[in-house]
């Protein structure tokens, strides 16, 4: 391979990874009045997780991406980037200090153009050949679909956590039942939970409850359905947990949409963006970094960059093994072997599904309005579908088919990932139609995508990250944003909030990272921004 010297260039801030943290961090670093950075990214295209893949027009979300935050500054920073579509009527943008009530005329959305829609949320479970609203509250219509006895037992599990919690919360199944009850847990949460993580509730971190859930209980799920048909729905809906929310912003191309056009502005501002390229080692003296090397992935050939700050959004067992010197051997045994969830989706074009049309929401061709399904039958590998017609039309090249996402969760080296892509498509499709929610028959097209690492995971030696983190919170140049970038299970928004807290400590010359660390880690992270 080719090697390539420094130039004489001045050093420059370099981030590592082109997703929602990297590119929110490029462009608020040119906000900021510092100089044009260089961003290197290992794949061909921007975005990471959250970037949107094109098949043959239709176009699938990795995961499902809900442009929905509780920070002003998020949401201000998003209807910066895209414009918000014109709908008929008026749309409440409640997500600042006070609310703004906007009237559109009524026009119809370019798909080439990139706009923010406005969708309706909706999300449930399918668990024995029903569907059920999620989150899972007592009512009649869950009596008539479980039976009179099990949702008395769920009532009477729910207050006896209420009366006598499990104290201290020592692992996720402790998180769940004092949210939920045991019956309820054991019903809708603990199967589901360790499909998608691939070990028992009882070996992950109740951290992981308090990021991901937080205040959702059923009491909190009850007071929301009874507020609901008497307030005005806004975008903001600060007062509402994630999973309740009613409506949410998404580019009409997908999530990728958004982050292309970040890193074509980024580009406009003289910006660097590498696609295709990996970092290969961080030097360092001092405390501090001093240079990269870098490589095209294509041709092989390498680049040392003389470095004024790192933001790194890279796994951290990869930022790790690349320091030269090495990091100490406990902080590398402990990144290294750090755990993650795998990530394979399906893509399936249909011709129709099979819901009976004549249940609520469901079309002439049997699609119902969900955004997506949790699959909760035990028997089927199958985690998660994703509708995407409802997340936007334009997502699917030729209406009325259907263009589902078949959602795996997953280790490298297990079904479905290990199978060959025509093998998946068809273990994928046999699944779906063995719960009744599909005809083999109907599949127009497919297609397969991987996702490594796309889940940081909150066990094994998770629970020694604080030593990983305080390691390299001694480099004084160097800062970890994002999901992998901080081992850290983050929606979007949180990632940019790291991104924007790493740029402030750069502009004032801080070397402390305690503001990125306490990015989401209690309820109102939100309130100050």
């Amino acid at each position: 391979m080719t090697h390539q010297n420094a130039t004489s260039s001045p050093s420059r801030d370099l981030i590592i990874g082109a997703g929602p943290a990297g590119l929110t961090t490029a462009w608020e670093l040119l906000e900021a009045g510092r100089p044009p950075p260089l961003v290197v990214e290992a794949d061909s295209q921007v975005g990471g997780i959250s970037k949107t893949i094109n098949h043959h027009g239709n176009r699938m979300d990795l995961g499902g991406h809900r442009f929905f935050s509780k920070s002003d500054w998020v949401m201000d920073w998003w209807l910066r980037m895209l414009p918000l579509a014109s709908p008929a009527g008026e749309v409440s943008l409640g997500y600042q200090q006070q609310t703004t009530h906007l009237s559109f005329p009524s026009s119809p959305v370019n798909p080439g153009e990139p706009t923010f829609l406005i969708r309706p949320r909706q999300s449930r479970i399918f668990f024995r050949g029903h569907f059920f609203d999620y989150p899972v509250r007592p009512s009649l219509k869950l009596m008539r679909q479980l039976g009179s006895l099990s949702v008395l037992r769920m009532g009477a599990s729910y207050a006896a956590a209420c009366l006598f919690p499990r104290k201290p919360e020592r692992h996720l199944e402790d998180f769940l039942i004092n949210r939920f009850g045991q019956e309820l847990y054991r019903t809708f949460f603990k199967s589901y939970t360790e499909k998608v993580w691939g070990v028992p509730c009882r070996e992950i971190s109740a951290e992981w409850g308090a990021q991901r859930i937080k205040g959702l209980s059923v009491t909190a799920a009850l007071k929301h359905a009874l507020i609901t048909p008497f307030h005005r729905a806004a975008l903001g809906q600060k007062d509402t947990e994630t999973s309740l929310i009613e409506q949410f912003l998404y580019p009409s191309l997908g999530p990728g949409q958004l982050w292309e056009t970040v890193a074509e502005r980024v580009q406009a501002r003289g910006g660097q963006i590498k696609l295709q390229h990996k970092l290969i080692h961080l030097e360092h003296e001092n405390a501090r970094v001093t240079h990269a090397i870098v490589e095209d992935v294509n041709n092989r050939t390498r680049e040392r960059i003389a470095v004024d700050h790192v933001i790194s959004t890279m796994p951290v067992a990869e930022l790790c093994s690349s320091l030269k010197p090495g990091a100490p051997r406990d902080v590398d045994d402990i990144a290294s072997s750090l755990p993650y969830r795998d990530f394979v989706t399906v893509g399936l074009l249909v011709e129709r599904m099979c819901i009976p049309s004549g249940r609520a929401g469901v079309n002439h061709r049997g699609m119902p309005s969900d955004n997506w399904i949790y699959i909760q039958e035990p028997h089927v590998r199958l985690g998660r579908v994703q509708i995407f017609n409802n997340w936007s039309p334009s997502m699917v090249a030729a209406a009325p088919n259907i263009w589902l996402g078949l959602e795996y969760f997953c280790h490298q080296g297990e079904i479905p990932w290990s199978m060959e892509d025509p093998q998946v498509i068809e273990f994928a499709t046999r699944e779906l139609a063995s719960i009744g929610l599909i005809d083999f028959a109907d599949v127009l097209d497919a297609r397969v995508v991987r996702v490594p690492r796309a889940y940081p995971a909150y066990f094994g030696s998770y629970a020694a990250m604080d030593r990983v983190r305080n390691y390299f919170d001694t480099f004084s140049n160097l800062f970890l944003v994002g999901r992998n970038g901080m081992h850290r299970y983050n929606n979007q928004d949180h990632s940019m909030l790291a991104a924007k807290r790493a740029v402030e400590a750069i502009v004032s010359g801080s070397t402390d990272k305690s503001a990125i660390w306490a990015v989401n880690t209690e309820d109102g992270y939100h309130e100050s921004n």
